[in-house]
């Protein structure tokens, strides 16, 4: 079994927030080094990646395309006359973060503010500025209403459909996830998990849906899902600066899962490694990021 030297990694984080990483590669764990007792906490925008493969599943089974055009789905929730951008937006946009919105909505810090109760409605009324695919901006309305849709094609929610198709394969005991103020799985964010669960989800695709010798998703899905659909307005050279499918592209074919305060999981194929990281560093969480590049990464 591969030795990965730890000191290099535990300097550079030694002053963040950091709590614990698991670390596999060829099917080996090689990796899992607590800072801090290791449980369950809020994976914060991890959880849209796990949205992504709730869509990948509902895609699979026929439910609705990602070339839907979003009012197809969403016609009672829009306004009686839509704007042609909304009109124009589809469920890749969703997907992508390139809904064309003039500004972010559903972020952490605007929910607990927020009076509306009725988020769908909300986000449909919003202006829609741009044209759907021309630009970046993250923003929680595009992986909300896509949780939204998987929750009314499936009639449960977010949590009980990915049970029976994810998570309980992977063995993973039913995670709690935050809800809008109507009950729904908030898709967007508050996930919570902990960090050999969280690898385990980047063990999944870096089998590309296959687990246990059972194909849980299109070997197909994971060419398009990770792979750079638009250039984003954050990152660099040295942590990417593309989006996919609700996932950010790395150099060198890596891909993560992303979520505040420094929850990770990334995906290395070419050296059919995982890393997964969580948490709790409020102010530069990208260093832990750059930690795992610079230290982990060349050691595999």
């Amino acid at each position: 079994m591969k030795n990965i030297e730890l000191k290099a990694f535990q300097e550079a984080v030694k002053n963040l927030g950091f709590r614990g990483m698991v670390v596999y590669q060829d099917g080996e764990q090689l990796v899992h080094y607590q800072a801090q007792p290791e449980e369950r906490q809020n994976q914060y925008s991890v959880t849209k990646s796990f949205t992504s493969t709730a869509v990948a599943f509902a895609v699979q089974e026929g439910r609705f395309s990602l070339d839907d055009y979003v009012l197809e789905h969403f016609r009672e929730d829009a306004p009686e006359a839509p704007s042609e951008n909304l009109g124009k937006m589809r469920l890749r946009h969703l997907i992508t973060m390139s809904m064309g919105f003039e500004k972010p909505m559903l972020m952490g810090a605007m929910r607990p503010k927020m009076t509306e109760t009725d988020w769908v409605k909300f986000v449909l009324r919003a202006n829609v500025a741009h044209e759907p695919g021309t630009c970046f901006q993250y923003n929680n309305a595009g992986p909300y209403l896509l949780g939204i849709l998987v929750q009314r094609k499936a009639g449960c929610s977010l949590m009980e459909y990915l049970t029976p198709r994810l998570f309980a394969p992977l063995g993973i005991p039913v995670p709690e996830c935050e809800k809008d103020p109507l009950g729904h799985t908030f898709g967007a964010g508050g996930l919570q998990m902990n960090v050999s669960e969280l690898a385990k989800f980047g063990l999944f695709y870096l089998n590309r849906g296959k687990w246990n010798g059972q194909q849980l998703l299109p070997d197909a899905w994971f060419d398009e899902a990770v792979t750079e659909k638009i250039e984003a307005d954050e990152g660099d050279g040295e942590i990417g600066r593309h989006y996919a499918y609700l996932f950010w592209t790395m150099p060198e074919g890596m891909y993560r899962a992303d979520g505040k305060n420094g929850q990770y999981c990334v995906v290395y194929p070419k050296k059919h490694a995982v890393i997964a990281v969580n948490s709790m560093e409020t102010k530069r969480e990208k260093d832990i990021l750059r930690a795992v590049v610079r230290t982990i990464v060349p050691q595999l």
